[in-house]
């Protein structure tokens, strides 16, 4: 049975921009109290390790949940081919690549990553969870598995990745804006990028940050330092009639789905 809430006045959204280090349970504990209690819920969760737009539902906006965990994401990623690591990003110490010591073969080029982003990081593709994220396997979550030391067997499943492009670029670091949906890991691309543009190239994923869910961009997020200390019915952006399932700020035509 959920918390029962304790101010019904409040229901609409909340776009914020999750600080790194905060997690997204600690937003939602921070807007709840601001709250006096509303019934609060996040569409989406962002790793410690990740910054930028958390989308907040309160009160009967919780029900629109579902929706803005279905519409497109759009993250800006930087990828170290360089290393590697455990969890895929920094949270476990990373690992040089052996061939790093001495660079026995010629970094690729833009054109190089780009073909490979088009047609392999493109459209529906199959994608490995990494081994510390929260898929469920055999009834538990793989981060315990992994953190247990036990081997979990993951399995590839469809995700789907709008567009992918290069923001920057400077060997070893890579820069790419991702626009994807529902259950893409950012992470995944950063593992497995590298290894398929050359065998001797890792990932890692250094920086991530969400700029956008559905039709909200981090340019609209307000940090957890701009909350007021009593949230009131004015600072809330109203429930939609409909929530798109694309847009992420993609400029395409986005579809609806209701409430």
């Amino acid at each position: 049975m959920g918390l029962r809430n304790k101010r019904p006045d409040l229901n609409g959204l909340l776009v914020i921009n999750k600080p790194l280090h905060w997690t997204s349970s600690d937003v939602c504990s921070l807007v709840r109290a601001r709250s006096r209690g509303a019934r609060v819920g996040h569409a989406g969760t962002l790793d410690p390790l990740a910054a930028g737009v958390l989308v907040l539902c309160l009160g009967r906006a919780t029900k629109l949940i579902q929706n803005y965990l279905n519409s497109e994401k759009r993250y800006l990623a930087t990828i170290d081919f360089s290393r590697s690591s455990p969890t895929d990003d920094l949270e476990a110490e990373p690992t040089p690549a052996p061939s790093m010591a001495d660079l026995a073969f010629s970094p690729p080029d833009t054109a190089q990553i780009e073909s490979v982003l088009r047609t392999r990081f493109t459209g529906e593709i199959q994608q490995t969870p990494p081994a510390h994220s929260a898929v469920w396997v055999d009834g538990e979550r793989a981060y315990r598995l992994a953190r247990a030391g036990r081997d979990a067997e993951l399995r590839p499943r469809p995700v789907t990745i709008h567009s992918i492009s290069i923001v920057d670029y400077a060997f070893p670091l890579l820069t790419l804006d991702v626009r994807c949906g529902k259950g893409t890991y950012i992470r995944s691309i950063a593992r497995d990028l590298g290894p398929t543009i050359h065998p001797d190239l890792r990932g890692v994923l250094t920086s991530l940050t969400r700029t956008a869910v559905g039709p909200f961009t981090i340019e609209q997020a307000i940090g957890p330092d701009a909350l007021p200390d009593r949230i009131e019915p004015k600072d809330l952006l109203p429930m939609p009639a409909s929530v798109p399932v694309r847009s992420a700020a993609s400029g395409a035509e986005p579809t609806s789905s209701p409430p």
